[in-house]
């Protein structure tokens, strides 16, 4: 499973596709102090940019994919 909760904590696991931008958002909308951790993450769909953008939850964990973690990164930190 790409998506995954571990108490307030949300982890994105490998690539994450159009479909996982659902139950993200229903994990983001129902704990509202969460963070995630994109340690494992590999590859994100605009989807769930999009849904990390709307809710713009704390990033506790980078990811190690070059481009997720100096590009797009960026734009979803405050």
């Amino acid at each position: 499973m790409t998506v995954a909760r571990d108490g307030e904590v949300i982890h994105l696991r490998g690539v994450c596709r159009v479909e996982d931008a659902e139950p993200l958002t229903a994990l983001l909308q129902a704990i509202s102090d969460s963070t995630l951790d994109l340690s494992a993450c590999e590859g994100l769909h605009a989807a769930v940019v999009q849904a990390i953008l709307a809710f713009r939850p704390k990033i506790i964990e980078l990811p190690t994919n070059a481009f997720l973690r100096d590009w797009l990164l960026p734009a979803l930190v405050d």
